[in-house]
């Protein structure tokens, strides 16, 4: 299929007449992608299922699960005499009790946006470099790369504070809860050219849930729609690739390997979700001096949600953003109160941008 057919209204409008012919009315599917969510609203696909199929957003934007503990080191740290603080661009408008990164470099702090983790080789040598590391299983590779590049450099003056996650864990959290009624999952596609189709084998072998990994265009979503509701009518749940064309069973084998080399697996908080056994990454023993959270005694400051913020139940499907009372009104894209609505990925700056 080439790259235009993937937006084909022809193609779109036979799959929407499929997924009305099945006749599936009472569905709910969850997307556990930030890209998704962000495509799902783009193109307003969710105007076009039936009526009683609808879907949800899960914990799939990686700025939106950082705890608020996990970002109170990384303030610590840019508080500190003499150290440069690296991060990605959304991290740094992402509030904290009224403090953000953002607010921090306005008053003086040395903090700076990179747009790749190799960009910390820029920083001064002169000065402490500390990477604030979050992502899901599509960044640690990277930021595992430039660790292996700085030990080569010899750089000492390098650190990183983890705050990676991992989806599996949470999709497994999720489903034991019970919180969010879930009948069939939308699974990442970017996160899922990393680890592989097979890392999610267990959710249909041990929760009986249909799943599909799928990629981002209409034409992509539309399909995984498709199948799932497919799965659901016919009681025939099944693990179903529909992006072959970026997605292998066994996933990117490099990319894995070298995460494995300079990380372990750790029990992680996420907001909303609250502490998931194995689900973040944490630097190994023998490379505890590139571990900011070693080399600068940092500890975790507990922090409460902000008064009437539902970001915590919108990541656990439990809410939509139309039902906080500060949905478009006291918290915009602009202005956020919660981390859903500062992310480009975001679920309430989705549907904010896009209704």
């Amino acid at each position: 299929m080439v790259a235009a057919a993937f937006d084909d209204p022809k193609l779109i409008a036979n799959l929407v007449s499929k997924i009305a012919s099945l006749g599936v009315s009472d569905a709910q599917l969850m997307e556990v992608c930030g890209t998704h969510t962000v495509s799902l609203a783009k193109y307003g696909m969710r105007a076009l299922l039936p009526p009683g199929v609808r879907i949800v957003s899960g914990p799939g934007c990686p700025v939106c699960v950082t705890s608020d503990s996990d970002l109170s080191q990384a303030f610590q740290v840019a508080e500190t005499e003499n150290v440069t603080m690296a991060t990605f661009g959304d991290m740094m408008r992402v509030p904290v009790g009224g403090v953000s990164l953002l607010k921090l470099k306005a008053r003086g702090c040395d903090v700076r946006t990179v747009y790749s983790p190799f960009d910390i080789f820029a920083m001064p040598s002169d000065r402490e470099t500390v990477l604030f590391g979050v992502g899901f299983e599509t960044t640690s590779p990277g930021v595992a790369a430039v660790l292996r590049e700085a030990q080569r450099r010899n750089a000492k003056n390098l650190s990183v504070i983890s705050c990676f996650k991992l989806i599996p864990p949470a999709l497994r959290a999720l489903l034991e809860s019970r919180d969010a009624r879930i009948d069939g999952l939308i699974l990442p596609g970017h996160v899922s050219t990393i680890i592989g189709s097979y890392a999610y084998d267990f959710l249909v072998k041990e929760f009986n849930v249909p799943c599909v990994i799928a990629g981002f265009e209409p034409v992509d979503l539309m399909l995984s729609i498709y199948a799932l509701l497919k799965m659901i009518k016919t009681r025939k749940p099944m693990l179903v690739n529909t992006y072959t064309r970026s997605v292998r069973a066994d996933g990117n084998t490099d990319a894995i390997r070298i995460v494995g080399e300079y990380f372990a697996p750790v029990e992680s908080e996420w907001r909303g979700l609250g502490v998931i056994p194995d689900s973040g990454l944490a630097l190994r023993d023998e490379h505890s001096d590139l571990d900011a959270r070693r080399r600068f005694d940092l500890k975790p400051i507990k922090v409460p949600e902000p008064a009437g913020c539902m970001c915590p139940e919108v990541l656990k499907g439990v809410a939509l953003p139309t039902d906080c009372p500060l949905f478009s009104r006291e918290c915009t894209p602009e202005n956020p109160v919660g981390p859903c609505m500062v992310s480009s990925e975001g679920t309430c700056a989705a549907y904010h941008n896009y209704g």
